[in-house]
């Protein structure tokens, strides 16, 4: 994976950097491999925390209809695996979770960089959603998006709704 500025957000059409990462099960999930289908895939700063649980519930939420219009979805997080898989089963998930500790798929996606925090400036995981094509190719490119209301605002983004 090639190492981008932090700053250098990506656009619609752009390549989406390829990753392997660990999953709350231990499965190594590759988005190569999952070429051919369209994937979603959004970054969040931390499991179990209020506004992160809202939107993984709204993912789960809508997964099923999600995956009939042909999309897996993938949340990733600097959380370690154990930590992941306690999110999934306390809040009943049934989304894919990435383990990315060392934050370098976050780099690759420009999802990591400064941030507003309480009036301050901080560097943090910045709430984005990606959509990748069959061919691997950016469709939409999202940053700082809401936790709540997002998965409904995407679904319609997407003409799914």
């Amino acid at each position: 994976m090639s190492e981008r500025p932090t700053d250098s957000r990506l656009s619609p059409g752009d390549p989406a950097p390829d990753f392997t990462l660990t999953s709350d099960t231990g499965d190594e999930v590759s988005l190569a491999d999952l070429r051919g289908r369209k994937v979603i895939v959004y970054f969040y700063p931390a499991a179990m925390t209020p506004g992160c649980t809202t939107q993984a519930c709204d993912f789960s939420e809508s997964l099923d209809s999600l995956k009939g219009a042909g999309y897996e979805v993938l949340g990733i997080s600097k959380d370690a695996p154990a930590k992941l898989a306690k999110f999934r089963e306390r809040d009943h998930l049934t989304l894919t979770l990435l383990s990315d500790q060392d934050l370098a798929t976050h780099r690759a996606y420009a999802a990591y960089g400064e941030k507003k925090l309480y009036g301050k400036v901080v560097e943090g995981v910045l709430r984005s959603t990606f959509v990748v094509d069959e061919q691997g190719t950016l469709e939409l490119a999202q940053y700082n998006v809401k936790a709540s209301g997002h998965v409904a605002k995407l679904r319609r983004d997407l003409g799914l709704d």
